[in-house]
């Protein structure tokens, strides 16, 4: 290493140490990812007060007061708000052989009142549901049975048009590429400054490469993400680890989270390391092939240890725009 790089690597030193120790400071949680979600959205909805609630097939919770969702569970102290008569005209709409997720005690959280025509539901959601809305009047709306398409979606109700909707997948595959690819260019961009690499060719390379690499991962995991929802332990997660797989096996049956996410985003980096440290030190200008494949590491580690607690913040970006 020349001395001028030796020496502008040593001013560096303190500040990538910082970087390096904010990026390993990620929060883990004993629950971790993003939890299952449904918003139902009213579009020209009734102008009395009504009550709107998911159900599921299956008999209603025995002890619903002991449900840690339900009406009690969801409302603690401002139960008494609800209408005693709307929520009784409303529990005996529910078809035979369903339960209202909420209405009649589940492992959902939600609120079965809106004023913005605006309800969201979380957690153990059911796979597949029906939607019930009542109005105080008495008259009724139910939906045919649907099936949740990904982990965090949404559909829309129009009242008045007595129909169901959902937004296409294809908007959320594109804005998670977005959400995700710019935040790595932002991340390598920054830490291409603090290599002092930055020059007209070497930023020409940096987007090539990085739209080649992280550019094809990102769309990769766009389809995984957007059907399963990420977390930490979930992307790292590969069938050539075992015990990663075990791991996740676990996490899945305490967690809820949708089946059949298997991304295997480890090895993946590790080749686009590899990729990236060979193009770099290959076409960068003005520095040396050591400083090129320490930039290449950095910025990997960089972005992908900061991807990890990003993850859910990009998620709930993705999933706004599916609402």
């Amino acid at each position: 290493m020349k001395m001028k790089e030796r020496s502008a690597f040593l001013k560096r030193g303190p500040l990538l140490f910082l970087l390096a120790a904010a990026l390993l400071t990620v929060p883990v949680f004993g629950d971790m990812g993003p939890k299952p979600q449904l918003t139902v959205r009213v579009e020209n909805g009734p102008e009395e007060l009504y009550y709107l609630d998911l159900l599921e097939e299956g008999d209603p919770c025995k002890y619903p007061d002991m449900a840690p969702g339900g009406l009690k569970g969801n409302y603690g102290e401002e139960l008494e708000i609800l209408d005693q008569d709307l929520l009784a005209s409303f529990t005996a709409a529910v078809p035979e052989g369903w339960h209202a997720c909420v209405a009649q005690g589940d492992l959902v959280w939600g609120r079965i009142d809106s004023r913005d025509g605006c309800f969201a539901f979380g957690y153990m959601l059911p796979i597949t549901f029906r939607i019930l809305l009542v109005t105080k009047s008495g008259e009724t709306f139910l939906s045919e049975p649907m099936e949740r398409q990904a982990l965090q979606c949404s559909v829309t109700v129009d009242w008045a048009a007595g129909t169901v909707g959902a937004p296409p997948l294809w908007w959320g595959y594109a804005t998670q590429f977005l959400a995700t690819f710019l935040p790595t260019l932002a991340i390598e961009g920054l830490l291409l400054l603090l290599f002092r690499l930055w020059s007209r060719r070497n930023v020409l390379v940096f987007l090539g490469v990085n739209l080649l690499t992280q550019g094809g991962l990102t769309l990769w995991m766009s389809v995984e993400t957007v059907r399963g929802g990420v977390n930490g332990i979930s992307m790292l997660s590969s069938d050539y680890f075992s015990l990663f797989t075990r791991i996740q096996s676990l996490l899945d049956s305490l967690c809820y989270e949708a089946e059949g996410i298997s991304p295997r985003l480890l090895p993946a980096e590790l080749l686009i390391l590899l990729a990236e440290a060979a193009l770099y030190t290959k076409l960068f200008r003005d520095c040396s092939k050591r400083k090129a494949a320490l930039y290449a590491l950095a910025a990997n580690l960089a972005s992908f240890l900061l991807g990890l607690y990003l993850a859910e913040p990009v998620w709930r970006v993705v999933v706004d725009t599916m609402l």
